[in-house]
C-alpha cells in the first residue's frame, strides 16, 4: 500500500494536472502566474474589446493578440525576469519561453507595440512588423493607449 501511494503521488507530480491553475493569460500583455499578475514590460497590446478593421471587416485585434500569446506559450512554463512594479501593483517583467522573449515575439509578429513611453527595447521588432505589414500593421487600428483614453 505504501509503495502504491508513493507511485500515485509521483505520477500526480509528473503529470501536468493544474497547469491552468498556475498560468492564465489575461490578454496579450498580461498573465497571472502562480497567483501573481505579471504585465509584460516595454510593450502594449490592443485591449480585448478593441476592434481593428481590414478591408471593411471588423477584427477583434486584442483577442487575436491574446490567442497568439496562448498559442506561443502552449504547454510551456514561462520564465520571467522581474523589472519592478507598475502603478497598478502588477509585476513588470519580460517573460521567455524556450529562451525566446514573448514580448519580442508579439511585437515582431505585429500584435503588440513597442511601448516607447516606458522602453526603447522593442523598437526594432516593431519596425520589422510595420515594414512587413504583419499583424495589426496590415489593418486600420488605434494605438491601445489612445483606445484606453476613449473608454
Amino acid at each position: 500500500m505504501k509503495k502504491f501511494l508513493g507511485i500515485l503521488i509521483l505520477s500526480l507530480l509528473i503529470c501536468n494536472f493544474g497547469f491552468a491553475d498556475y498560468l492564465k493569460v489575461i490578454d496579450g500583455d498580461t498573465i497571472i502566474f502562480n497567483d501573481e499578475k505579471i504585465r509584460f514590460s516595454g510593450i502594449d497590446t490592443p485591449e480585448l474589446k478593441q476592434i481593428c478593421s481590414k478591408e471593411s471587416q471588423k477584427i477583434f485585434c486584442g483577442i487575436l493578440a491574446k490567442k497568439l500569446l496562448i498559442k506561443k506559450i502552449g504547454d510551456e512554463i514561462p520564465k520571467c525576469v522581474r523589472e519592478g512594479k507598475d502603478v497598478y501593483d502588477r509585476v513588470l517583467a519580460e517573460c521567455f519561453v524556450n529562451g525566446e522573449s514573448l514580448s519580442s515575439f508579439l511585437v515582431r509578429s505585429g500584435y503588440a507595440f513597442a511601448y516607447r513611453k516606458y522602453s526603447k527595447k522593442f523598437i526594432k521588432d516593431e519596425e520589422f512588423a510595420k515594414k512587413n505589414k504583419l499583424g495589426i500593421w496590415s489593418m486600420k487600428f488605434q494605438y491601445p493607449w489612445e483606445f484606453r483614453k476613449g473608454t
